[in-house]
């Protein structure tokens, strides 16, 4: 049986905790979280003990999921890691590569699993898709959502467009030779409307969209190959495909629908239970994070040039 924490109550915490209270082989030992009321309620929700302090169960888990601001990501990782218990880390990784670094090195010192929360990497149209490209040209990505609040603290290349890139780099996998991006900020003080475009070593091309003021909400995937053309909606998993000179005749794959995160937290269960490497394990999460990080740099220079 591993026992499990999750730190962080918030609207991602609370998930983590409904999933890990039904696995199979898994205990969810405790929530965490600084509000006590909150930590409380999650914790009775799901039959757990509730705290305050992440340090007062390290020593009684065998794993952790953290689920809080990403500000107090390096902090708590590396205790954690310290103590010799195997991480989960909602994505960003951290706010800088080089604390994704220390985090790297201190779980590859002591042998321990540390995953990153990239969850599209487990959403099963995603899994299909990505069995269907051999030689991408060009990629494009939309990700919009209307202003929630949520998330607000970071840039929207952290918030969302992180999702996309971390998708599009696993699924180029060749170096990255130049990115060019613009963006906005509109109703916070971090940028919440941008546009990237990266290009490859290979000849691949990607552009990703992020906004977190939009009407509706959109998450949409675009594959450009030669001779096809296939296009992802995340939101319904489903898979149009597009072939041929005239691309006339649609195909339409449906997967099997799966909750992404669910499928994320038992991957991490199994990596915890064999010691494997997970499918975004810290090196990836950080990779993710030196493109969004070296966007929003990009942005903020644009914004500069104009004040």
């Amino acid at each position: 049986m591993i026992r499990v924490a999750v730190i962080g109550a918030g609207s991602i915490g609370y998930h983590h905790a409904r999933i890990f209270s039904g696995l199979e082989g898994v205990e969810l030992a405790a929530v965490v979280d600084i509000d006590p009321q909150r930590a409380r309620q999650v914790a009775s929700e799901y039959n757990c003990a509730a705290c305050v302090d992440y340090m007062d169960i390290i020593g009684s888990v065998d794993a952790a999921s953290i689920a809080a601001p990403t500000t107090l990501h390096f902090r708590i990782g590396m205790d954690i890691l310290k103590h010799g218990r195997n991480l989960l880390i909602e994505k960003p990784v951290t706010t800088t590569v080089e604390e994704a670094d220390a985090l790297i090195r201190e779980a590859e010192k002591r042998n321990l699993v540390l995953q990153v929360g990239h969850l599209e990497r487990f959403n099963p149209g995603v899994s299909m898709l990505s069995r269907q490209v051999d030689r991408p040209d060009f990629i494009e990505c939309r990700r919009l959502s209307p202003f929630l609040g949520r998330g607000a603290d970071v840039d929207v290349t952290l918030d969302l467009m992180i999702h996309d890139i971390d998708i599009i780099l696993s699924l180029v996998n060749s170096g990255i030779t130049d990115i060019r991006a613009t963006g906005a900020k509109v109703l916070t003080e971090n940028i919440d409307t941008a546009r990237a475009w990266i290009e490859f070593e290979n000849g691949c091309i990607a552009e990703a969209s992020a906004s977190r003021i939009e009407k509706e909400k959109t998450r949409r995937l675009r594959i450009f190959q030669r001779g096809s053309l296939m296009d992802l909606d995340y939101r319904t998993q489903e898979i149009t495909c597009r072939r041929g000179l005239n691309g006339s005749a649609a195909e339409i794959k449906r997967p099997e629908p799966k909750e992404p995160l669910r499928e994320e937290l038992i991957s991490f269960m199994e990596c915890v239970r064999n010691g494997t490497r997970p499918a975004v394990s810290g090196h990836e999460g950080r990779e993710a994070l030196r493109v969004a990080l070296k966007i929003s740099g990009l942005v903020n220079e644009g914004l500069r040039t104009y004040n």
